[in-house]
């Protein structure tokens, strides 16, 4: 076992493979994104084993303590350490011991796939956790739905280079992207969207969340645990991200394409005159 910072990780690893053509083929190195096991450690108490991308992990341990209800705010998470085992990377990170406590006696051993929100969770109220609804009355303007539609490809510098990954943005009210997180599992992406943040001075409640992917209930109680006041999806949205969302008072969209879209939640949230 070995310490490790970010700079000694990489999103992606060149593979030789043989790409095909017509009736001819060609030998070439193609980039290929990285999985790999990471262990989330709290005080040295293994709770969560989560097949990710290994970039911005420090992040992803912010997000993921705040919107797993492992610590109420950001201020609670002290140092956060990476090491490189032999099957992986764990990420310790220090919490108070009354927030240690309290994880053990919830008992939870979450092994989760990279394209997995809650596997592994064996009791259905672990499942469905409550969240508070989001205080804010931010309503976001069409216009800037459909910037950030338009612009969030740009941003995907991993996935152009991979073609296998998911990407969570945080834009401000007029639809300007301001940070981008990217990882192989979408829930991953926007835990370390969250996490991003919490290092920065903007309001949660002053922008909106675009993930590329669908929209499923896990990504919507993260919003809400964030108090993000809505979520964009490229793709659809599945019935309990719709029902979260109206009980959250979250916007809901799906189908965040260039030209349209869809609300299917909270529509008060959208306003064609603007955002206010």
């Amino acid at each position: 076992m070995s310490s490790i910072n970010a700079q000694e990780v990489s999103g992606s690893r060149v593979f030789a493979a043989r790409r095909f053509t017509g009736p001819g083929s060609i030998e070439r190195d193609e980039p290929i994104a990285v999985e790999t096991p990471v262990a989330m450690l709290f005080n040295g108490q293994s709770f969560a084993v989560m097949l990710a991308t290994p970039l911005d992990l420090e992040d992803f341990a912010r997000g993921f303590a705040l919107t797993e209800g492992v610590v109420e705010t950001a201020s609670e998470i002290g140092a956060i350490d990476l090491h490189r085992e032999e099957r992986g990377i764990e990420v310790r990170v220090e919490i108070p011991e009354a927030r240690a406590l309290a994880l053990r006696a919830r008992q939870r051993s979450l092994a989760g796939r990279s394209g997995c929100g809650i596997c592994g969770v064996d009791r259905f109220s672990e499942a469905m956790r409550p969240v508070a609804a989001v205080k804010s009355t931010t309503r976001f303007a069409a216009a800037a739905l459909g910037r950030t539609v338009a612009d969030l490809p740009r941003h995907q510098v991993l996935n152009a280079s991979v073609g296998a990954v998911h990407a969570a943005a945080f834009a401000d009210l007029s639809g300007e992207i301001s940070i981008v997180r990217e990882d192989i599992g979408r829930h991953n992406a926007l835990d370390k969207l969250i996490g991003a943040l919490t290092s920065t001075g903007l309001e949660p409640q002053h922008g909106f969340v675009m993930v590329s992917s669908r929209c499923s209930y896990e990504l919507v109680h993260k919003t809400a645990a964030a108090g993000i006041g809505l979520i964009a999806a490229v793709s659809a949205p599945t019935s309990l991200a719709v029902e979260l969302a109206q009980k959250a008072g979250i916007g809901l969209v799906g189908f965040a394409r260039e030209g349209r879209f869809t609300v299917y939640a909270s529509p008060w949230r959208i306003g064609e005159d603007g955002a206010g």
